[in-house]
């Protein structure tokens, strides 16, 4: 469910339903995925949700640096929302499964930590030559 600041629950608009985008493996493929999943989300109705909207940013950011410093390939963002749950997949090539490392102090290895941290669920699931690791809120 939504939690909306005021402790009523309010689920995404019927036919809300899905959004799919595809990114060359580029750095700047990050930006334009989190903007999008940000400007998808507020037109389903999640404007003024800021926490949810910036953890939802903060994630997808996440993954999708992981595709692309990982598999170097094209990776897809999935977004989808039913019954007040909100679900971001991001599909790469890479054959390497994420690993939820300890918050220390290096500079890389955090996000999966993160991931684990703030999502209500996450996993992972190879599917032939492509993996796709998924949260949701």
């Amino acid at each position: 469910m939504l939690q909306l600041r005021n402790g009523f629950h309010r689920r995404p608009p019927v036919g809300a339903g899905h959004l799919t985008v595809e990114y060359d493996p580029r750095p700047s493929a990050v930006r334009e995925a989190r903007a999008q999943v940000r400007r998808q989300l507020e037109g389903w109705g999640v404007a003024g949700q800021d926490e949810l909207l910036d953890t939802a940013e903060l994630l997808v950011s996440e993954l999708a640096t992981n595709a692309l410093l990982h598999s170097a390939s094209r990776f897809r963002v999935t977004l989808s929302a039913a019954r007040g749950v909100i679900r971001c997949e991001v599909q790469d090539t890479g054959r390497r499964t994420p690993q939820v490392l300890e918050a220390g102090s290096s500079e890389s290895g955090r996000g999966m930590f993160l991931v684990d941290a703030l999502a209500r669920r996450w996993g992972c699931h190879q599917d032939g030559q492509r993996k796709t690791v998924w949260f949701e809120l």
